[in-house]
């Protein structure tokens, strides 16, 4: 497992559940339209992310707790 892959899925993550957020946020203003498809789309976007956010801090930490012993 290479030092930067944990990095790159909580940056990944942090980006999908940015636009997890976001999308409701401009349905909610009425900036773009509200569709089932959409609302589907921003709730997966949301659920991955914070799942691929959680697998790479556990990954970056068990790769930290690796280097100490």
């Amino acid at each position: 497992m290479g030092k930067h892959r944990p990095l790159r899925l909580l940056a990944i993550g942090s980006g999908l559940v940015l636009a997890g957020w976001l999308l409701p946020f401009l349905m909610v203003l009425r900036v773009i339209d509200a569709s089932f498809a959409l609302s589907f789309l921003s709730y997966a976007a949301l659920l991955s992310g914070t799942v691929l956010g959680v697998v790479g801090a556990l990954q970056y930490r068990s790769l930290r707790d690796g280097e100490d012993g």
